[in-house]
């Protein structure tokens, strides 16, 4: 009888750990992102000059090996970490299909040019680079 009861403890158990581990992976997975994309966590925008608007991005990407955070058709993306070294912006593809990219003089970003002439200039906050010396 004694036996029996055991048995039944020990699997009442078995199973309780195996809801907890279930239960722990879900709540991880929700605030992952899948390996190679991206999301917008804040976007502000001020509009306090005349004819200029000032924007600033932040976004939050799951790249793989060998990748970092970048911009592709002025959206947020896994780009080549070689192209974040060199500061080649343009490399990424940065601006829309109908726009042309130019690098800043300073390599400190790049603009689009539209074929009407309006010109969106970005630059870029000195990535932090974890694995470097």
């Amino acid at each position: 009888m004694q036996l029996l009861r055991l048995a039944w403890a020990l699997t009442a158990s078995a199973v309780c750990f195996l809801l907890l581990l279930i239960l722990h992976n879900q709540i991880l997975r929700e605030g992952q992102l899948a390996a190679g994309t991206c999301e917008i966590v804040t976007l502000d925008r001020d509009s306090s000059q005349p004819r200029r608007t000032i924007a600033r991005q932040t976004a939050r990407c799951a790249c793989r090996k060998g990748r970092i955070a970048g911009t592709t058709r002025a959206r947020p993306a896994c780009v080549d970490v070689r192209i974040v070294w060199t500061r080649l912006w343009c490399e990424m593809s940065p601006c829309l299909d109908d726009e042309g990219c130019d690098l800043l003089v300073n390599q400190s970003g790049w603009t689009c040019t539209q074929p009407g002439g309006r010109v969106k200039t970005t630059t870029v906050r000195r990535p932090v680079y974890p694995f470097r010396k």
